[in-house]
């Protein structure tokens, strides 16, 4: 059994044929997956289906391409979120210095504001970070998540991996792991403590070798769980097993 980590299914892209996903998932041994918000309506549209589906997580949150468009009423409605069954965890949040969405000292200001709302209702949080390694060790050092978290589609260093392992946090891998040139990613796969690895597609996006140019999927999750028992030596069922029960200790879940 594996713990897709981080998808969102909510997305368009699963309009005509979402069941046949979801029918997919389970027969390849997926049996919870967490659906992540981006912005308010995809938080909500993600408590929905946790609502819908006893196999489906959600987490909510702004990310940092829509940080511009939060405000206060944009936190009330997250906190009222906050408040339905199975909501694990506040996110995607972070920095994105890669695309520029939103202005950098408003993505800082919402990237803060967000770690102080999932401290105030006892969530970890799940971190988006592209091309902004230093501004995030910033703003997690002087604003620290009290209920630990996620950095989500690890893409730093070896060194920076360290830094973040010493202060508790949690590493995902998702497709990129399987790429041909993903020599950075894959030491960390390999070097990393088991007990803090977790797996995810970040469907529909990244999808891992061979089917990569292709919509991505949760099903695809067994990809990333292969590549890592690959990297370690270690067996695909260990692997998956293990991961697991990373997801269920952060997550705080059974």
């Amino acid at each position: 059994m594996i713990w897709d980590t981080h998808a969102h299914l909510d997305d368009l892209v699963y309009k005509e044929d979402f069941l046949e996903v979801v029918e997919r998932m389970k027969s390849a041994g997926i049996s919870r997956m967490t659906n992540v918000g981006y912005d308010l309506p995809s938080s909500e549209r993600s408590v929905k289906l946790a609502q819908d589906y006893d196999f489906i997580y959600a987490a909510i949150g702004v990310h940092p391409h829509n940080a511009e468009e939060a405000n206060d009423d944009t936190w009330e409605r997250l906190l009222e979120l906050v408040k339905k069954s199975k909501v694990l965890a506040w996110g995607e949040i972070g920095l994105d210095y890669y695309r520029d969405l939103s202005p950098r000292l408003i993505q800082k200001e919402v990237f803060i504001q967000q770690i102080k709302l999932a401290n105030e209702v006892g969530l970890p949080i799940v971190i988006h970070n592209r091309d902004a390694h230093q501004d995030v060790l910033e703003i997690i050092k002087t604003t620290p998540p009290q209920y630990g978290g996620i950095f989500h589609c690890y893409s730093g260093s070896w060194e920076m991996a360290k830094v973040l392992l010493n202060m508790g946090f949690y590493l995902s891998f998702a497709g990129p792991v399987t790429y041909k040139n993903a020599r950075q990613t894959v030491e960390v796969a390999k070097q990393a403590p088991l007990d803090r690895i977790l797996v995810e597609t970040d469907s529909p996006y990244l999808t891992p070798e061979p089917r990569r140019g292709k919509r991505n999927e949760p099903t695809y999750v067994v990809e990333i769980v292969h590549k890592i028992a690959e990297i370690r030596n270690a067996s695909f069922e260990d692997i998956a097993e293990q991961t697991m029960r990373n997801a269920k200790t952060i997550f705080k879940s059974n």
